[in-house]
This record gives structure tokens, C-alpha cells and sequence, in this order.
């Protein structure tokens, strides 16, 4: 690594990260999940003392991808965990008082999302792929499916082609609420219904129009209204929805996506998270005059913000050079406590860059936002490597949060770009959906103005630009590498997708209905289909690559780099030299477990020292 690097990287990726923090019933703690150990756990926080105790020891997953919810009477945790990262997820509970864990399923082969404890307390209700009664051997799609609080009798309340997901209570136990499309899969069509607990009387009650994302969330303490969420007008925005007389009562102007947080316990306050710009600005709305009030947050991003009472809400919240902490915030008073402080060991935090929220050009001239880390150290006349990262999704979006990697490289000299190329979110449907059926195509123009953008920049060398992203940012990668050669110097894809057939033919339900939404259908789309595989193309690619993936990804399968690492063979590209391949056999889709961070991020961040120096 560098000698001139400030910061210790193996410090800063070892620093503990806060995850995730979900409120009791009774308001009164939080539980997250943290590594200060070294590995994730689950913790409690007592809010009023600010006691922090520690529940699991190793039984916590390593890989978040599914959460967890509190038993109605506070005692329990039921969370989900997985093996190696497959995400075939089983349910275990968590005694609070003592840390007795209990597992309460165990079938390796599907999903489960523990979603909500009934009001009595006796069912829970989760989101799972399992295999249906009637089809043993078929892997399911994702249905709303009902257990006993103990994990026995689980099974499927829904049975629909398109993924449900959903299942919230009503306050009287009778209904759940849930979302899905029964008349057009492979849309992004999405509709709000109600079910009984038995699974019968299932019925649509909330759709704007056929093709919006229309989505039912939360019961309002009257059990007769719910609190939805739409993109129909073009953007996504909150409302209040009457079922009796399908009348909805919107909030806000309109003019941002604004995504639903919390409701307060007394029903009269929806906590949204306006975005703006990369930044998310806490909104509570009072759905009785829709007047609003803007927590007085530093712009960042907050997560999981709930409710304590009317005026006040618990988060988790960091900007792009401040790490992420569990912070309190009174509206009414504009002031915020923090409850549980991010961690810097003995690195400065002033040593940290905040990155700039900037616009540029595509190819067709389409405006393109992004966020531009600069080094604080640039000098004039001197000309320094620079990066393009390429987020997930792609209906992801880069947010001013803070990112281990981008510090790293900032501080080593080299700029950092993290275009939101079209298909992400935060900046209305049109973007969104700008890339539909293009993967490669509109949203590779973007990645290649990014490139120019940087090269318009007087302390960037043209000539050593890398690209690197994980997921759709490594299907990106690949593309970049292949398609667009003479940009690049380097290359790091992550557990990214090279062949879409080949994906296609290991994926499950869930997944496939996305892909469909994104790409189309396999045979029909044959031709694009091919013409987005970057396998294809492997023998255009002049870059040095370091290809990384776990074996256990269940979303982007490690065939995908195998496939495109036995072409380079095959083209005999010398491994080591032309391009290196490594794969982690206890890894899936990624891990934020601080091992796999500091031998992952050491080695991307060594290889593209030695690449672009």
C-alpha cells in the first residue's frame, strides 16, 4: 500500500459498524446488530439509560440479508440467519432477558423473513420461497406464509406467480397486508391487498393505475385506513388510503421520492425519507392537516428511523465523511442526542472527505448525478489515478453515506466517481426506469461519461482509470471491460453477472421475476440477452481485471465468474498478469462481516496500487 496513505486501512476497516436498529412494542429499547466484536451480533439498548448489553455469541449471521422483529411482549428477538451466505434462511429467537437462542425452523432449502408477531402474539407471519405442499421437490416463488410464534406450522398463505411480500397485522389480528401482482407477472406492476390469517379472502384494495408501483404498509390504529405509497404521479410518494371508499389522501407537494419510515403509536404523525440530491431529510407529515416538519439532520442518510412518540424518533444516521450512530431526534425541540457513537479508533475523522453532489453529461446528453470524491491533497499540474464505482440494483442508488472503500482510495490519491447512472432510484421514475430492457446500453453511456467527466478533471491522468462495482455493479464491470475497452486500465468485478442465460438457469422464482421486469424473457429477448453478456465479448477486454466472488451467492452464482474466466483461458490471457480470480468459499453475495472486509478490501485496494500507480 501506498506510504503515503494517512489513514490505516486495516484500522479503518476493522472499525465496528451499527446495523439495522428496530424498536421494542413498548418504545422503550432498541435492538441492532453490531460488530465490536468482530463478527455480528445482536444487541439491546436501554433508550432511557443508555445501557447497551450483548444477546447472541455467534449465532447471528455474518451476511445481512434478512432482519428481524420483537415478540409483541418484548421478551424475544425472532431473527433470521443463513449458512455462508445463501440466504436460505432459517428462523431462530432470541430470549432478551437471558440470550438463550432457539431455533425455531429448520429446512436449509428456502428463504424465511420473519415479517410481524400477530397481536396476540401466537402466529408470526414471514416471507418465504418455500416449496409448496403440493410441489416438494419445485423451489417456490415469494408467498406470505404463517407459523406459530415457536416456528411450527409453517405454511403458505398466498400461492401468486409474482413475488408477495408483506404481511402485516391489522390491529384486530383479522386481516394482513400485503403486496403483490396477480394478473401481469414479469411487470413492475405492484398492488396492495388485505388477507385473512387463514390465507382466505384475499383482495386488491389499492391500485392507481395498472403498471405503478402501488404498495399498502402500515394500519392505521382505526384498522379501517393504511398508509401507502406510489409511484403513479412519477415520483414515489406517501398518502393515506380509506379502504372502505378506496379514497386516498396524499402527502406532501410531489416533488421528490419520498418512501414511508414510520408511523407514530398514536397514528397522527408518518415519518418519510425525502430524497434529495443523495441525502435523505427526515419528513414527518400530520395526517390530520398534512402540515410537515424536517428533522434538523445533517445531510446524510438516515435508516430504520421509528418512532418513540409524537415528537420524537430513534435512527441510525451518518453523512459521507461521519460514520453511522444511533442518534434520538426531538422535532419539536430541533435537538438530537446520540444514543450509540460510531467508532474511529485512532484514526481523525477530519482525515475523511465529504463527497460533492455533482451533474454531467451522458453521450445523449441526458444529465446524469453522481457523487465526486476528491483528494484533499491535490495539487496543481499533478495528475493522480481515479476510480468509477458502479452501485447494485440497478435500482440502487450511491447516497452520501460513509464508504470504507472510497475513504481508502481518496485518501491514497486517487478522485472517486459513484454515478446514479439511469435505472437508479432517488431521482424520480423516469430515471428509474430509464435502463429497463438496457441493461448495457443507456446506463453503459452513462458509466462512459463518468469516465469522460473525470478525465475533464485537470488533477485526473486519463490514462489510469479503473472501474469496479459488485452485483449489477459488477455486471457493469464487465461490460465496461469488454465493450468499452480503451477507457480502462483496470477492472474489479464483484460476484457480477456475465452470462443472463446462464443466470437465468440457476436462479430462483424471485429473482427471475426480477430479471424478467429488467430484461425481458429469455427466448423472446434471446438476442439482446446475448448482446448484454459480457462473456461474449471477453476477448475485447485490454484492462488488467481482478474478478472476486463467494461460491455461496444465490443472486449472481459463481458460475458467472467462472464462465468468464475460462474464456480468458481460453484465449489464453495469462492468469496473474492479464487478469486474476479469486473466490471465497464461506462467502455469498457479499459480506459486511469485518474479516471478509479487510481481506477483500486489502486486496482490491493493493491490486489497483500496483495497477494504476
Amino acid at each position: 500500500m501506498r506510504a503515503a496513505g494517512r489513514i490505516d486501512v486495516r484500522e479503518l476497516w476493522s472499525l465496528p459498524s451499527l446495523y439495522h436498529p428496530v424498536l421494542s412494542w413498548a418504545r422503550d429499547r432498541a435492538a441492532f446488530y453490531w460488530d465490536r466484536t468482530g463478527r455480528i451480533e445482536l444487541y439491546v439498548l436501554d433508550i432511557a439509560s443508555g445501557a447497551v448489553r450483548q444477546l447472541t455469541h455467534g449465532e447471528a449471521p455474518r451476511a445481512l440479508r434478512s432482519f428481524y422483529v420483537w415478540s409483541r411482549d418484548d421478551r424475544t428477538l425472532v431473527f433470521a440467519r443463513d449458512e455462508k451466505g445463501d440466504e436460505n434462511h432459517d428462523l431462530y429467537a432470541v430470549d432478551v432477558a437471558t440470550g438463550a437462542v432457539t431455533r425455531l425452523t429448520n429446512d436449509p432449502r428456502s428463504e424465511k423473513h420473519a415479517v410481524e408477531l400477530s397481536p396476540d402474539g401466537a402466529w408470526l407471519t414471514v416471507n418465504s420461497n418455500g416449496r409448496l405442499p403440493e410441489t416438494p421437490d419445485v423451489p417456490g416463488q415469494m408467498n406470505v406464509w404463517i407459523a406459530r410464534a415457536d416456528g411450527g406450522d409453517l405454511r403458505p398463505l398466498t400461492r401468486y406467480r409474482s413475488p408477495a411480500n408483506g404481511g402485516r397485522w391489522s390491529p384486530d389480528g383479522r386481516w394482513l397486508l400485503f403486496t403483490t401482482d396477480e394478473e401481469r407477472p414479469g411487470t413492475r406492476n405492484r398492488d396492495g391487498y388485505v388477507v385473512r390469517p387463514d390465507g382466505s379472502e384475499a383482495r386488491r384494495i389499492f391500485r392507481t393505475r395498472a403498471g405503478a408501483q402501488d404498495l399498502a404498509l402500515r394500519w392505521l390504529p382505526d384498522g379501517g385506513r393504511v398508509v401507502v405509497q406510489s409511484d403513479t404521479t412519477g415520483v414515489t410518494r406517501a398518502g393515506v388510503l380509506t379502504i372502505a371508499s378506496g379514497e386516498v389522501r396524499w402527502l406532501g407537494t410531489g416533488e421528490h421520492d419520498e418512501s414511508v419510515m414510520d408511523l407514530s403509536p398514536s397514528g397522527r404523525q408518518l415519518l418519510v425519507a425525502r430524497h434529495v440530491d443523495a441525502a435523505h431529510s427526515l419528513v414527518a407529515y400530520d395526517l390530520a392537516d398534512g402540515s410537515e416538519r424536517v428533522a434538523r439532520l445533517a445531510p446524510g442518510v438516515v435508516g430504520a428511523a421509528e418512532w418513540t412518540d409524537d415528537d420524537r424518533f430513534v435512527a441510525l444516521h451518518g453523512t459521507g465523511a461521519t460514520r453511522a450512530g444511533i442518534i434520538r431526534h426531538d422535532l419539536r425541540r430541533g435537538t438530537t442526542d446520540t444514543l450509540v457513537a460510531p467508532s474511529y479508533g485512532s484514526i481523525d475523522p477530519a482525515r475523511f472527505v465529504e463527497a460533492e453532489h455533482v451533474w454531467y453529461d451522458s453521450a445523449d446528453g441526458v444529465r446524469i448525478p453522481a457523487l465526486l470524491y476528491t483528494p484533499r491533497d491535490a495539487r496543481a499540474g499533478e495528475r493522480r489515478p481515479a476510480m468509477v464505482q458502479v452501485h447494485g440494483g440497478p435500482t440502487g442508488q450511491w447516497t452520501r453515506t460513509f464508504d470504507q472503500l472510497a475513504q481508502a482510495l481518496v485518501d491514497r490519491g486517487f478522485t472517486v466517481i459513484q454515478p446514479n447512472v439511469r435505472g437508479s432510484t432517488g431521482y424520480g421514475v423516469a430515471h428509474r426506469d430509464a435502463a429497463l430492457r438496457d441493461w448495457g446500453g443507456v446506463d453503459l453511456e452513462d458509466v462512459v461519461g463518468a469516465a469522460r467527466y473525470l478525465r475533464s478533471l485537470p488533477h485526473v491522468d486519463g490514462d489510469r482509470l479503473g472501474i469496479m462495482g459488485g452485483s449489477y455493479g459488477g455486471f457493469m464491470t464487465f461490460i465496461a471491460a469488454t465493450k468499452r475497452p480503451e477507457l480502462w486500465r483496470a477492472a474489479v468485478p464483484s460476484y457480477g453477472v456475465t452470462d443472463l442465460h446462464a443466470m437465468w438457469a440457476e436462479s430462483k422464482e424471485h429473482f427471475r421475476s426480477f430479471l424478467r421486469i429488467q430484461m425481458g424473457d429469455p427466448e423472446a429477448d434471446r438476442a439482446l440477452w446475448r448482446d448484454r453478456s459480457a462473456v461474449e465479448f471477453a476477448h475485447q477486454a485490454t484492462a488488467r481485471l481482478l474478478i472476486l466472488h463467494g461460491t455461496n451467492d444465490p443472486r449472481c452464482p459463481v458460475s458467472q465468474s467462472r464462465l468468464f474466466v475460462e474464456r480468458l483461458r481460453a484465449l489464453a490471457r495469462r492468469e496473474g498478469d492479464d487478469f486474476t480470480y479469486v473466490e471465497w468459499d464461506d462467502e455469498g453475495h457479499g459480506s459486511v462481516d469485518i474479516n471478509a472486509k479487510l481481506r477483500r478490501f486489502g486486496l482490491v485496494l493493493d491490486w489497483l496500487d500496483r495497477t494504476l500507480s
